[in-house]
């Protein structure tokens, strides 16, 4: 959401889902393993016993059922939007003068026979700032999985002690945090929507920047087996675009697949919205799964020479350490030069 002169705005978006009574509004689908490991014959029953009642309550979390056009109300500050979901169940709605001063604050959500959800909002400063967005599988987290499994492989690995984050990216993601407190932050990803407590999860442990998730569905659409990972990421990245219109971005991906074809359309279409691009090279194998070209390196892609042709500064690492120590320094340190004038 946003806050100026001139009203304020906050888009909530959210799903309905039938769910069992007893299964939390948020959280993993399955137990973590605990750090200490069972030692006694009884520990280890109770421990798989519990893993199988945890594998059935995910599974049902895994296939969602949605709930199709349920009233829901939405309460922002002192105001209240009545709607309904669509027929997937989705409610997204942008609320309007809201009153709510910059940061983070809580949402109310209130659906037909449900019990109330609250949820956190990010409220944006107004005026020129800087902000960043950011891929997640690959880019911030290991996969070492096929794209088009990424969405599954996300719910079926829950445990957070068994991913592995991307050398440097929390501490780049930190020092940005750091020296622009204010700037929003926005993961975007093709991942399922299911997968965001772990996600949370995750990024907990490795010291991330708490930051809203812009996610997608997992399975068939009525035109194939898998969704557009491309339409969803320019799709989402356009409306920040137009929400955020005070907001110059710091966009950060990897060369793997879609980062680099969505980022140059951005820079070649809305340059002075980019601050900076910051490209993950990927290893040869990361980029056989993520079914990038290893024959043809960022620096000789079509993306690659859109990117260099544009007055935005472009760089690229193996890891965040590297794409720390060549962004400019104003974005990775406190007291830099204003966005824009």
């Amino acid at each position: 959401g946003s806050a100026g002169e001139h009203g304020s705005m906050a888009r909530v978006l959210a799903r309905m889902v039938m769910r069992p009574k007893d299964a939390p509004a948020e959280g993993p689908l399955f137990r973590s393993i605990p750090d200490s490991l069972p030692v006694t014959a009884t520990e280890v029953r109770d421990l798989a016993l519990d893993s199988l009642i945890d594998a059935q309550r995910g599974w049902r979390q895994f296939i969602d059922v949605p709930v199709p056009y349920l009233p829901v109300t939405i309460r922002v500050g002192g105001v209240s939007v009545r709607t309904r979901a669509d027929r997937g169940g989705y409610v997204d709605v942008v609320v309007r003068d809201h009153g709510l001063a910059p940061g983070w604050h809580e949402v109310e959500i209130d659906a037909a026979g449900a019990g109330l959800v609250r949820a956190r909002v990010n409220i944006v400063a107004p005026g020129p700032q800087l902000g960043v967005v950011c891929d997640i599988d690959d880019t911030v987290m290991v996969t070492n999985v096929p794209r088009m499994f990424i969405a599954g492989w996300n719910l079926l690995v829950k445990n957070a002690s068994n991913r592995e984050a991307v050398p440097g990216m929390p501490e780049l993601l930190a020092q940005v945090h750091a020296a622009h407190p204010q700037a929003p932050l926005v993961f975007l990803s093709t991942g399922a929507w299911n997968a965001v407590p772990t996600l949370r999860s995750f990024f907990k442990k490795h010291a991330i920047p708490n930051a809203p998730m812009l996610m997608t569905d997992w399975g068939p659409t009525n035109t194939g087996w898998f969704r557009s990972g491309i339409e969803h990421k320019r799709t989402e990245l356009r409306r920040l675009l137009i929400d955020l219109p005070e907001v110059t971005w710091l966009l950060i991906g990897d060369d793997g697949q879609h980062d680099l074809l969505i980022y140059s359309e951005v820079v070649r279409e809305h340059s002075d919205r980019v601050a900076a691009v910051a490209i993950r090279r990927l290893s040869q194998k990361e980029q056989m799964l993520a079914g990038g070209q290893i024959a043809h390196p960022m620096g000789l892609g079509p993306q690659a020479r859109t990117l260099a042709e544009a007055d935005v500064p472009v760089v690229q690492g193996r890891d965040g350490y590297a794409l720390a120590r060549t962004l400019p320094r104003w974005i990775t340190q406190a007291g830099g030069a204003a966005v824009v004038d």
